[in-house]
C-alpha cells in the first residue's frame, strides 16, 4: 500500500508509524484507519521488526474521530444511522485490538494533543512517552457519545476506576505533568528528544526473546481478567512454548559455556 495519511519507516529492527494529517490534527478518518491497519499488519507480520513506536505529524498525536465522517453517518436515512455506526464501531474496534494485541513492544509518543480516539490509541500502546506538550482528554462526552476506542477498558486499569469515571464524566483536559503523576504518562522527556528517546526504549525492551516478549504480553494484557490460578495454567502453557524456541536453547548454552570458561 501507498501511503498518504500516515508515515512508516523502519530503523534498526525499530518501526515508526506517524499519523500524517497535520492539517486536521491527524483526525482518524476512515482512509487513514486502513492505512494503519496495513501498517499495524506489517509490523506484526515482519519478523525483524522488533518494536513499534506510534506518534503524530505536527502539533498533534491525534485528534479523535474525523467530525466530517460523524456528520456523513447522521446525514444518512433514518433507518441506517444505526447500522453504520455499528458498521464503523467494527473497524475501530478491529484496529485498536490489533494494536493492544501485537506481539511485540509498542510505544506512543504523544508529541501534542491526544483526544477521544487518540487518547484511547495512546492508552493501547504498552507505553506512553510525553513531553511538556502532551496532553490529553477523553472528550466524548462533549460529543453525547461515550469512549468506543478502549477507553472504558485502558482508562481504569491506568488510573484506578473513580479516576477513569471523573475523566470521562468531565471530558476535561489533562496536561502533561498530570498525566504523569496520575500514570497516562510513563516517561516525560523535552519535545525535542521525543522521538529518538521513544525509538531508543522500544528498541531496549525489543532485546529479549520475540518468542518471551509475545507470549508474556499477551498474558498481562489479560491478568485482570483471571484468577491466579488461570494465570498459572496460561503461563504454563507459555512456558513449554519457551522451552523449545532457539533463543532459550541460545541462551542457556551460552550461559553454561561462559560458566565453564571460568572454571
Amino acid at each position: 500500500m501507498a501511503y498518504q495519511l500516515i508515515e512508516f519507516s523502519v530503523e534498526a529492527g525499530v518501526a515508526t508509524i506517524a499519523f500524517n494529517r497535520p492539517e486536521r490534527r491527524n483526525a482518524m478518518s476512515d482512509d487513514m484507519r486502513a492505512e494503519f491497519v496495513n501498517a499495524l499488519e506489517t509490523v506484526a507480520r515482519d519478523k525483524a521488526i522488533k518494536a513499534l513506536v506510534l506518534t503524530g505529524r505536527g502539533n498533534a498525536f491525534c485528534a479523535g474521530g474525523d467530525i466530517s465522517g460523524m456528520k456523513r453517518r447522521l446525514e444518512s436515512p433514518q433507518g441506517e444511522v444505526a447500522f453504520n455506526g455499528w458498521s464503523r464501531q467494527q473497524g475501530v474496534h478491529h484496529v485498536q485490538s490489533f494494536l493492544l494485541g501485537l506481539p511485540k513492544p509498542t510505544i506512543a509518543a504523544v508529541n501534542g494533543a491526544a483526544a477521544g480516539l487518540g487518547a484511547d490509541t495512546a492508552l493501547a500502546c504498552d507505553f506512553v512517552m510525553g513531553t511538556e506538550r502532551s496532553k490529553f482528554t477523553w472528550s466524548y462526552i462533549k460529543r453525547g457519545l461515550i469512549p468506543d476506542g478502549g477507553g472504558l477498558y485502558f482508562l481504569p486499569r491506568r488510573v484506578g476506576l473513580p479516576r477513569a469515571k471523573e475523566l470521562i464524566f468531565t471530558g476535561r483536559m489533562v496536561e502533561a505533568d498530570e498525566a504523569l503523576s496520575l500514570g497516562i504518562v510513563d516517561r516525560k522527556v523535552a519535545s525535542a528528544e521525543l522521538l529518538p528517546a521513544a525509538q531508543a526504549w522500544a528498541a531496549e525492551l525489543a532485546q529479549g526473546s520475540p518468542t518471551a516478549l509475545a507470549l508474556g504480553k499477551k498474558i498481562l494484557n489479560e491478568t485482570f481478567e483471571h484468577s491466579a490460578h488461570d494465570i498459572f495454567s496460561l503461563g504454563s502453557q507459555a512456558q513449554a512454548i519457551c522451552y523449545t524456541s532457539a533463543e532459550h536453547r541460545d541462551a542457556v548454552t551460552a550461559f553454561l559455556a561462559q560458566s565453564a570458561s571460568k572454571d
